[in-house]
């Protein structure tokens, strides 16, 4: 899978991503985001991005183009981790980008235009999986065996490392996945998260949070490796 920027305190360290003005997590049910900038106050003065909603709006395709040049291969990566599989993944993209086009009037610039792009992204996957599923149980009921979908092979320098940890994500909430895969690995802000899952920072952060917990709880080493096999 893509550059985890996450620690594990028991295991293998890959080094975190960066964010500018924003702190590692830790839990935060006694904050409170009341005093934080939303997603849309920190990217209502991005000129760019609303100029590219405006354009999208006037049914520019070139101003589709550019979304998909811009923002395309952050969008397959995160649907493939949702999904599982790179076609999967280009059939969310896809579909995504025909109903940005078809609901592009009801964007009211409450959020950055790409948030609300990843909105639409990430409810797309979540219907495409809950289509899967319903085939699954079709196929069971007619007793049949649905086919499974490719296994996602990991990659890298560690390659069973990195896929005891897609594993490992795959057993997380729905919730803890999405948030854990768009802030640690596709790197955007708690804000913006909230934006496109439409929840509090707060909730994104403490989500995340219990994420990493079950996530270390699940790759710690057994305990009794950790002396060396010795009896």
């Amino acid at each position: 899978m893509g550059a985890v920027g996450f620690a594990l305190t028991a295991g293998p360290g890959i080094a975190p991503s960066q964010r500018q003005g924003e702190s590692r997590v830790q839990p935060s049910g006694m904050g409170s985001s009341s005093n934080a900038p939303s997603a849309s106050a920190m990217t209502a003065a991005n000129p760019e991005d609303l100029a590219l909603a405006a354009a999208c709006q006037r049914g520019d395709l070139q101003a589709y183009e550019q979304l998909y040049r811009l923002q395309g291969t952050r969008m397959k990566n995160l649907a493939r981790h949702l999904l599982g599989t790179p076609s999967d993944a280009e059939d969310a993209v896809q579909e995504t980008f025909l109903k940005v086009q078809r609901s592009i009037a009801s964007f009211r610039g409450q959020s950055s235009f790409v948030t609300w792009t990843f909105r639409i992204l990430v409810n797309t996957c979540h219907d495409m999986r809950r289509r899967r599923m319903r085939r699954k149980e079709n196929v069971a009921q007619e007793g049949g065996a649905a086919p499974e979908p490719p296994e996602m092979r990991a990659s890298g320098a560690h390659p069973s490392l990195r896929l005891a940890l897609e594993r490992a994500i795959a057993t997380l909430t729905q919730h803890q996945r999405d948030v854990f895969l768009l802030y640690e690995v596709e790197g955007f802000r708690h804000a913006e998260i909230a934006g496109m899952l439409e929840i509090t920072e707060t909730a994104s952060k403490n989500t995340l949070f219990y994420a990493k917990r079950s996530l270390r709880q699940l790759l710690a080493p057994p305990r009794g490796s950790q002396r060396g096999g010795a009896e």
